[in-house]
């Protein structure tokens, strides 16, 4: 568990970590410069660096949280990476339908693997489960989140690298918007941006826009139309009767 500086959620969990590129929107992976830096400092957990590692001691960490959590699983991986055995994938799983107390965010660019997989896995109401859309040539990801069982289903349009002219929002619950940061972002146009807030709110569905990016996101910010957007889906799991 880790405190993390990510809007749209509280904590991260990394049962894995260690990726590949797979498109576009892993040009200037983050997680893989983060990995490389723990990797230097001597932190056990990223002796491997970037390489794809599976972590046992971690499937035991949200069973001790006290309170309800919203945790974005996987920060530093992909949980639907195709070298990932299901059997593992399962075992993720199986602690999250155990802790229907938190809001659990798995984000993929794999879409593909995860349709495979969907309905080999429980999909309990916690189960928050994405993909990244990060231009048109992604967008194919999202038609395949689309026919999985998840019960809430999400977008992260980050870096948003290019328009998504057409984007069909249908059986989507939330969507996230972001531009790139770090040394040498990728430019996000803003007509880009008020293209899908305006579909979102054609549709109703939840928009939260995370940042502009730039080389000083701090400074670039969040604020769109002269107000800043954290809008989330409704947490239906916390709700009285749904476990009852």
């Amino acid at each position: 568990m880790a405190q993390t500086r990510i809007e749209w959620t509280e904590l991260t969990w990394n049962p894995t970590t260690g990726c590949n590129k797979v498109s576009q929107g892993c040009k200037f992976c983050y997680a893989e410069v983060m990995a490389r830096r723990l990797k230097a400092m001597g932190l056990e957990k990223y002796r491997n660096g970037f390489e794809l590692t599976l972590h046992e001691d971690a499937l035991k960490i949200p069973y001790t949280w006290k309170q309800p959590k919203i945790v974005f699983v996987n920060s530093m991986s992909d949980l639907f990476h195709k070298d990932i055995p299901l059997e593992f994938i399962q075992r993720v799983f199986k602690v999250m339908n155990d802790n229907p107390q938190h809001v659990f965010q798995v984000l993929t660019k794999r879409a593909d693997v995860l349709l495979k997989y969907h309905k080999e896995l429980e999909w309990t109401h916690n189960i928050w489960m994405g993909v990244s859309v990060e231009d048109a040539k992604s967008l194919s990801r999202i038609n395949l989140l689309r026919r999985t069982r998840a019960k809430v289903k999400f977008l992260s349009c980050e870096p948003l690298i290019g328009p998504l002219t057409d984007l069909n929002l249908k059986k989507i619950n939330w969507v996230i918007v972001g531009g790139e940061s770090g040394r040498r972002p990728r430019p996000m146009k803003p007509e880009w941006v008020f293209e899908i807030h305006n579909k979102c709110i054609e549709e109703n569905v939840p928009f939260f826009f995370k940042q502009w990016g730039g080389t000083n996101k701090k400074k670039t910010g969040r604020v769109l139309k002269g107000r800043t957007y954290s809008e989330m889906p409704i947490v239906k799991h916390l709700l009285e009767d749904e476990y009852a």
